[in-house]
């Protein structure tokens, strides 16, 4: 297993981390979770020996059980890996049962920390953008936490561009510790992140690892055009997540996922996954299985290298269109080109502009 530096700090993760929104059950994860007791164990024992020392979890996944069986479930190993949870998200109804506040957040880790029967996460992610709280508050906060023991690092999720350079930049205003990855949804099919907010964290030096690599089960192989998707899978059970805006595209594109599986013969996931680990920009990515044989089909794919023209088939299927700004520094800007963005630069002038050069 391959591990990458997150960000411009000196921690080292596994290119695959470990994710446990199968595990518990409450709070409407019911039809998609469930994993506890001896079925967690040996999934956290698998990766731990394929070389996977990133274990993600967050206070919401089943209302905060899946945190309780990962806790019962971790014991010793908890020194052999990087443990992150997440907090930002409504675990209440009350006015203050949300948000990135000092209140809240300081509240979550505490209660996650319990849950979880540790004394520290190792990274802390803001589960997602709160318009109400000043970021200056939060990465306050985040700190505190940090001089309390109670965090290490700590990162974003689901951030825009925007967003994410903001909370940087003011953390290095304020002389404190900003946050050093970004966790982002990602698949081939889901393309969006590369505009901006990829290239945002190459600049700013904060590492992205990607979430729900199979789209929420869209990529796993079961769904299909014109055939039933089985009930026991996230798409069959209807989970709401993700949001496809063109369903004939994304079937043209398991279409050629199959195709390409077929050749190889490897399964759906092995090649989307293998696909996403070969990106640019791309630190690595989280999975998450209900069973073991799933989960040990995903971890394969680390060792697995995706052949150039598969890859290239891939990425010009998948090609988003080039929205303004991109389309116009496509034909006039690329005398000086940004590092950041140089790779999509050149697929974009080759798949949408059909220019080599």
């Amino acid at each position: 297993m391959e591990h990458t530096r997150l960000g411009n700090s000196g921690l080292y993760v596994s290119r695959l981390a470990l994710g446990t929104i199968p595990f518990g059950s409450g709070g409407g994860f019911e039809k998609i979770a469930g994993v506890r007791g001896e079925e967690a164990g040996r999934q956290i024992r698998e990766a731990v020996d394929r070389g996977v020392n990133f274990i993600d979890t967050a206070n919401m996944y089943s209302a905060g059980d899946a945190e309780r069986v990962l806790g019962e479930v971790l014991g010793s190993m908890r020194d052999d890996v990087i443990l992150t949870s997440k907090a930002r998200m409504p675990v209440g109804d009350g006015p203050n049962d949300s948000g990135a506040t000092r209140h809240h957040l300081t509240r979550a880790v505490e209660n996650s920390l319990d849950r979880l029967r540790t004394d520290h996460l190792d990274l802390l992610y803001i589960h997602q953008w709160d318009g109400r709280t000043p970021i200056t508050e939060t990465i306050a906060t985040a700190n505190e936490l940090i001089k309390a023991g109670k965090i290490l690092y700590w990162g974003v999720s689901n951030f825009n561009g925007w967003q994410l350079a903001k909370t940087v930049y003011e953390a290095k205003l304020s002389g404190l510790e900003g946050p050093i990855a970004q966790q982002v949804y990602y698949t081939p099919e889901a393309r969006e992140i590369e505009y901006e907010i990829i290239p945002a964290a190459r600049d700013l030096g904060v590492a992205t690892f990607g979430w729900s690599p199979l789209g929420e089960g869209l990529l796993n192989g079961k769904v299909r055009r014109g055939v039933e998707t089985p009930p026991d899978t996230r798409q069959g059970a209807g989970w709401p997540e993700p949001h496809v805006a063109d369903r004939e595209r994304a079937y043209d594109l398991i279409d050629l996922f199959g195709e390409v599986a077929t050749d190889l013969g490897w399964s759906i996931p092995q090649v989307v996954i293998s696909w996403i680990l070969g990106r640019p920009g791309v630190n690595g990515t989280v999975i998450a299985a209900r069973s073991l044989e799933h989960l040990k089909e995903d971890l394969d794919a680390a060792e697995l290298t995706l052949p150039q023209q598969a890859r290239d088939r891939i990425t010009s299927a998948s090609q988003l269109p080039a929205y303004y700004p991109l389309w116009h520094r496509m034909m006039t800007g690329q005398d000086r080109p940004e590092p950041a963005e140089a790779e999509y630069y050149q697929e974009q002038r080759k798949n949408v502009f059909g220019r080599e050069e």
